[in-house]
């Protein structure tokens, strides 16, 4: 069993007590809940790399908390090796309560998913609440799926973090441009690596190993690099599941089951086809879109630079933030970007790096006599994408 003074001294060096003022970081722009609750857990989700444990500490300011009170703790230390079960979280919470028996707790408990039986500890945490709160975050994909749900059923709170936006990054590089931004990515660490391609490949590595290969239960990680590899080469065009499976000569199943398993460990996300008829959406090809632009570039192969595509990518990523749906339409030969819902209101938006051309009026021309009641119509270009993103 680990001894008080040995967990103190962890406890200490991942937090930040007798300190006044905490390190200097990008303050990320996004909806957090306006308090914590002791009944409820606070999960930040979101892609490996993109900034979560730095979020965990900002929340102390951001919620004005004493510093004295919150207790941070990241399970990937090895010095925590052999102790990585709920009566190492126990432990911490006595610890922490017999330093002050009469403050609130604050817990942000980083990589959460190495602490066997975590889930249930912290369900027996919220049925006797003892003023203490608990903000968790983690990478794998039991925490980054559904299953989180159901092992903490209406005992959570989830924010999703997503690597810099435009906005984010342009705390970093306050000259940077739209251009910049599509070159350089979100990932935080990658804007100041001076190999910055080599830096996002092994991050798409490590995305693969660690958050998907295990889910899967696949022998290997080659069949998943070459799923997603495809993917992210057909960007924003219409992939089937069974030319996936041709090309790498795996089931359709297995393809299938490798895409969502892509798509909980936030690597890439879906857009379907625009129906009111779910029967028509699903008859439909869906369209690919990474998690960030720069490691879309990094993991793709080179002929040419389609900044058009990039800014395509920047666009579904910062839907995705706003709804919870992005849509793609289509009709025989021509093509409308991006359908969402506002509302009940249908609004399409149309993607170009240059002006708006005769291809993209057409589209728009045969959307609306299929959707006479959308709303109207969005184009982002190089020009206007800063305002929009």
């Amino acid at each position: 069993m680990i001894t008080y003074d040995e967990l103190l001294e962890i406890l200490m060096s991942w937090s930040f007590f007798g300190d006044t003022i905490l390190p200097k970081t990008v303050a990320r722009q996004l909806h957090l809940p306006t308090q914590l609750a002791p009944d409820l857990a606070l999960i930040i989700q979101g892609v490996r790399r993109g900034g979560k444990s730095t979020l965990l500490t900002q929340l102390p300011q951001h919620y004005g908390l004493n510093l004295e009170h919150c207790y941070f703790c990241n399970f990937e230390d090895p010095r925590l090796l052999g102790y990585l079960d709920h009566t190492l979280l126990t432990h911490i919470v006595k610890l922490a309560k017999s330093r002050d028996p009469h403050a609130p707790c604050y817990f942000f408990f980083d990589e959460i998913q190495h602490v066997s039986g975590w889930e249930k500890w912290l369900h027996t945490q919220f049925e006797r609440p003892q003023n203490n709160y608990f903000v968790l975050s983690g990478s794998n994909s039991a925490l980054l799926s559904g299953e989180l749900a159901s092992a903490l059923t209406g005992r959570h709170m989830t924010v999703e973090l997503y690597p810099f936006s435009f906005h984010e990054y342009l705390e970093v590089y306050p000259k940077g441009t739209i251009y910049d931004y599509l070159k350089m990515g979100g990932f935080p660490k990658a804007l100041f690596y001076a190999d910055r391609e080599k830096l996002l490949q092994e991050y798409f590595n490590d995305i693969v190993l660690r958050d998907i290969l295990q889910r899967v239960s696949a022998r290997s990680s080659d069949g998943i690099k070459q799923v997603a590899k495809m993917a992210f080469e057909s960007c924003g065009s219409e992939l089937s599941f069974r030319k996936i499976a041709a090309v790498t000569h795996l089931s359709v199943e297995t393809v299938q089951h490798y895409l969502e398993a892509c798509e909980q460990a936030y690597l890439l996300f879906t857009c379907q086809f625009f129906a009111f008829s779910e029967k028509k959406r699903l008859s439909q090809h869906k369209k690919f879109y990474p998690i960030d632009p720069a490691l879309h570039q990094a993991v793709t192969t080179k002929i040419g630079e389609n900044w058009g595509k990039h800014l395509e990518i920047l666009v579904f990523l910062s839907l995705k933030k706003r709804y919870q749906n992005v849509y793609y339409w289509r009709s025989s030969h021509s093509e409308v970007d991006f359908v969402v819902l506002e509302g009940k209101l249908i609004r399409p938006y149309q993607v170009t790096w240059g002006p708006l051309q005769d291809r993209h009026r057409t589209a728009l021309d045969e959307f609306y006599q299929i959707f006479p009641e959308a709303a109207e119509f969005v184009l982002i270009n190089q020009d206007n994408a800063a305002q929009f993103v």
